[in-house]
Parts: C-alpha cells; structure tokens; sequence
C-alpha cells in the first residue's frame, strides 16, 4: 500500500487484543487486521504491546515550563509529554487575574490550531479556576472570583475551553451551570468545600464530572458523606491522579468500584520529566523531591507523574492492562466528545504508543509521527 506505514504485535482494539497489524497513513489508522487473543496471551507473548496513545485532561506544565509561562511554553510541555505517551491533552490553568489569564491561553491558540513538531496534540484548556471555592485552593493561588459567563465566553476567544472547574456551592453557581453546558463547555466538580447535596445538584444541573477526585474537596463520612460520597454514588466519570502520592490505593480501588467511566490525570507540573529542585506552578513556586511536588508548607502541589508512570502504577494495582489502557486514553477521550483519539480503530487518529512485555515505552507515534523518546 503506497504511503502506509504497518505495526505489527499484540494491537490492542476497542473490541480487545488482536495478533496482527495496524496500518495507517496521512496521519490516521486505515486498518487493524489479525486473530482475536485474551489478554493473558497478549501479555505472555514476545510480541509487542500496541496500545492507544494517551490522553491527559489535566496537565498544567512538564520539561520545566509551565502553561501559564506563556511564550512558547506549551510547545515544550507538548514534546515532553508525548515522550511519555501522551498524544492528546488539555493545557491546565491556573487561578490568576483575568489579564494573566488571556496573556496565557492567547499563547497556546497556536498549539491548539496546529499540533506542535514532535509534541501531543493539545486539544483546548481545562479552566480550573479562578471559579473555585478560596476555602479549597489547594495549590491554587488566592485570586478566586465569582463565576461568570462573559469571562469564560471572553477567554474562550483566545484558546478553546473544553473543560471548566467549579465550585457548586458558592453563589449562582448552580444556576450557571446549564448556561455554560448550553454554550458547549463541559463542567467538573472541583475545589470545592461543597455537601453531598450540593454535588447532586450540580450533577442534576449538568456538571459531567469531578476534578482530581479526593483532592482538595469535602471528604466521605458516613452521616456526612461530602463531596467526595456524592462523586462515588452518582458519578459516571471524574478524573483521579494516580501517582499513589495524592489517593491511597484502597482509596483508589474504591473509585474504581463506583464510578464506571473514572479516567486518570497526571495534574503535572513544570517538574515532570526534570530532576529535583524548584520550579513554578503558575505564582507559586514548588519543589519537587522525593517523586512529589510541594508548596513550601507541604501541600501537594499537582505532580511530576506522566501517564506511562500512571499506566503502570494501575496494573501495579491489580487492573488488567485493557481496562488500565481505557482509563489513560479511551474514558478521557469519550469525556469531552472525541471519538477520533484514545483507540485503535480505522478513522482514528495513528496515535498509539509502543511496549515491550514490562509496559516501557519502546516507540510513541502521534499522528503518523514517529516521536523520538528516550529509554530509561
């Protein structure tokens, strides 16, 4: 076939492991070809392990640049990433005045136009504030403020917002909500000292899903079971940081049990893919040591994991590699409507990435494009 390029290896489909082929050109995948295999076959095979690229909701910086840099920062956090896997995510803001906000999605519209050389796609922003509770900033600075539709419809003129972090319990809230569902943006539960009720509501209202589940929101007691007990009986998704850092395992074993579509995040910084030392997170500076990042006073401060870190630390838990590949790629991808990322099908973008029997990247393409990464 003139143009196309062909895998061979245990490519996993949206239908399951097959031993066989993946062709693509021009960018997509043309065909998956061969012989259904279990799981358990695949992974004892020698062949290699072809799965779908991954896809991070949540990345606020990596390579030590950080999204509300500006400049051409976003094409770093781009490349770094995709070393690792990631072929598609969204660029993560933080809490910060309204003229630091544009300066900063102003910078990424050209990576959200066209992707960068030898980076993942950057799909559009995740506003995770400045609409959130200040009682529960966690690494967020102090500069909250009401919600508010013409901000958010004024920012999206710069870079498109596909995904907005609120607080349901301060005011008015509740009431925006299908005003900004009906304007297309898709609304997370986040940052917020909000009660069960309060996030049924917002469930009700239209909110989709939970930002960094556990993290930086009211806790489940059983006469008060919070934020956190009403992500658990009603939510069909919500992101969670698997980096064993920020959510205990049971804590995360749990999650799995109730919530079918849950997907992870790495909620990384300027301090992935770089040594220990001290790095920004919008106007805070944070140290990352001991495989965490941190304010000064402790607090976790998003993180140095990458997704092919996440993909293993799942299976490390007990997930089998299928259901652990869906929840890095595929669920992330369905979240905000894009059915041409995050599987391994004809049509889909020829994003997919490489292991050997271990889960250590051997190659990543995105788009057809062969990333050059580095073995560890």
């Amino acid at each position: 076939m003139s143009g196309a390029t062909r895998l061979e290896g245990m490519v996993l489909t949206p239908r399951g492991f097959l031993q066989g082929s993946l062709v693509h050109a021009d960018g997509r995948v043309l065909a998956v070809t061969g012989q259904p295999v279990t799981e358990a076959e695949a992974r004892a095979s020698a062949l290699p392990l072809v799965l779908p690229g991954f896809v991070d909701l949540h990345v606020h910086g990596g390579g030590g640049q950080d999204v509300m840099q500006g400049g051409n920062a976003i094409d770093t956090i781009a490349q770094l990433h995709a070393r690792h896997g990631t072929t598609a995510l969204l660029a993560t803001t933080m809490t910060a005045t309204h003229d630091e906000l544009r300066v900063a999605m102003g910078a990424l519209a050209p990576a959200c136009a066209h992707r960068p050389r030898q980076g993942a796609f950057v799909l559009g922003v995740h506003l995770e504030g400045p609409f959130i509770n200040p009682g529960k900033l966690g690494a967020q600075p102090p500069l909250t403020r009401a919600a508010s539709l013409l901000e958010t419809e004024l920012l999206n003129t710069f870079a498109p917002i596909r995904l907005i972090t609120l607080a349901p319990e301060l005011p008015g809230v509740l009431e925006l909500i299908p005003l900004l569902r009906q304007a297309g943006y898709r609304i997370h539960i986040g940052h917020t000292a909000g009660s069960y009720d309060n996030g049924v509501a917002a469930l009700r209202q239209g909110a989709c899903g939970f930002t960094h589940l556990f993290n930086a929101m009211s806790g489940l007691h059983h006469r008060e079971p919070g934020m956190v007990g009403a992500a658990l009986a009603e939510a069909d998704a919500a992101e969670l940081i698997p980096d064993l850092l920020h959510v205990h395992p049971g804590a995360i074993r749990v999650a799995l049990r109730c919530i079918p579509r849950l997907y992870c995040v790495t909620d990384s910084t300027a301090a992935a893919g770089m040594p220990d030392g001290d790095y920004l997170l919008g106007r805070h500076r944070v140290a990352k040591c001991l495989g965490g990042v941190r304010l000064p006073d402790g607090t976790l401060a998003g993180s140095a994991l990458t997704m092919d870190q996440a993909l293993r630390n799942l299976v490390s838990l007990g997930l089998g590699l299928i259901d652990a590949s869906r929840r890095v790629s595929t669920f992330a991808a369905d979240h905000i409507g894009l059915a041409d990322h995050g599987r391994l099908q004809t049509g889909a973008w020829a994003n997919l990435v490489v292991l050997d029997p271990s889960l250590r990247l051997q190659r990543v393409i995105i788009e057809g494009e062969e990333i050059e990464i580095t073995h560890a």
